[in-house]
């Protein structure tokens, strides 16, 4: 009896391949019989692109393709041919002093590009571009309920200049600047909107979203605001939707990806009852105790279809035991800093965790040592 080979899916496109949800994308994708053009800024960057080619199935079904958003058509090749493609990749540079040439325009730049590459390919069915929460919610007043008809304050963002905010503003852009090009060319996209993606990684750094979720642990004190009313999704359960989204013939507009709200009381209970070996305040001092969650809806996605997979308390165990085994966190706090319960991090763990999306202070006059890496916490 002959048996028949399972169909070859694609080719599809993941731009930002080496990053923390292109790298994973890449793993499902390969895991569901695509083949994967993965874009890199530098394909000879080994540490960046070895999680890539050690995947299962990468050797026959994954190829690495140069491309870079400030370069015009340096996509064309590699989008040439493909059915689907997920862009992933976006300009960050927190330290940058210029960041509306540095970071703003670069990002509208790269998906018009793409989108500039897809309608040249001719081949393209389908368009899922990676979006941010910070499209939709950052504006003075927060409500109690956001869903896709929301878009953040762009004008707020420039004035205030809160952390990261030329992320923000440069998501929002890149996104709808993508929307009227898709109008005006007839091309097919979806947008997915994930919130704070925790979760295990195949990436060699410390993702900048799980510097975030995992700031309690750290004693990380600047990103407590963060968390303060946050929204949360597995990295897998995202994944998921990228390629369900691809594949739905029904798929249309902005989807919001979200599957838990949570506080920053909800977070410490969880890494506390969980995880005993860590310090975690029992009071978060300027944070009041009663304090309601702001809920992301997925009902849009939900009613698609998409069924998420994941409890928080599952997310927090996964990306615990990830930092743990690439020795990006302690395994307890009393290891680092006995003394006073505060969680110091070793230089080896700073050099793993200091990345190009990462802005990094150490006040060396002080004897205890504290991380401050600035960042939105809701970085793709």
């Amino acid at each position: 009896m002959t048996m028949m080979k399972a169909k070859v899916k694609g080719p599809v496109v993941v731009t930002g391949a080496g990053g923390y949800v292109g790298s994973w994308l890449v793993m499902k994708l390969l895991q569901q019989g695509y083949t994967v053009r993965a874009t890199v800024r530098d394909p000879t960057n080994m540490k960046k692109v070895k999680p890539l080619l050690d995947l299962p199935g990468a050797e026959a079904n994954l190829s690495l393709w140069k491309a870079d958003l400030n370069d015009e058509g340096s996509f064309d090749a590699a989008i040439s041919g493909c059915t689907g493609v997920f862009h992933v990749a976006t300009p960050m540079d927190f330290e940058s002093k210029d960041p509306e040439s540095e970071v703003i325009k670069p990002a509208v730049k790269g998906v018009l590009g793409i989108m500039r590459s897809c309608k040249r390919a001719g081949t393209v069915q389908r368009v899922i571009f990676t979006s941010s929460a910070g499209t939709v919610n950052v504006e003075e007043h927060q409500k109690p309920e956001y869903d896709e008809n929301t878009w953040s304050d762009i004008e707020f963002c420039r004035n205030i200049k809160m952390t990261g905010w030329m992320y923000f503003v440069s998501k929002t852009l890149a996104e709808k600047a993508a929307w009227d090009y898709a109008r005006e060319n007839d091309i097919d996209l979806v947008t997915i909107i994930p919130t704070l993606v925790v979760g295990p990684f195949i990436s060699s750094t410390m993702p900048p979203s799980m510097v975030t979720a995992l700031s309690l642990i750290t004693g990380n004190e600047a990103h407590y605001s963060i968390i303060k009313q946050i929204q949360l999704v597995h990295l897998d359960d995202l994944c998921d939707a990228h390629i369900f989204l691809l594949n739905h013939p029904r798929a249309k507009g902005r989807y919001i990806c979200s599957s838990h709200d949570a506080t920053i009381h909800d977070l410490a209970k969880i890494i506390r009852d969980n995880y005993p070996q860590y310090h975690i305040p029992q009071k978060i001092e300027g944070i009041e105790d009663k304090i309601q969650p702001v809920h992301f809806s997925s009902k849009k996605l939900l009613q698609l279809g998409f069924k998420y997979k994941y409890s928080m308390k599952e997310m927090f165990d996964e990306a615990i035991k990830s930092c743990i085994k690439k020795n990006l966190i302690p395994m307890k706090t009393a290891e680092a800093l006995p003394g006073n319960g505060k969680l110091e991090v070793t230089g080896e763990q700073l050099k793993c965790m200091t990345n190009e999306m990462t802005e990094t202070y150490f006040d060396l006059s002080l004897l205890e040592k504290k991380l401050y890496t600035h960042s939105t916490g809701l970085l793709v």
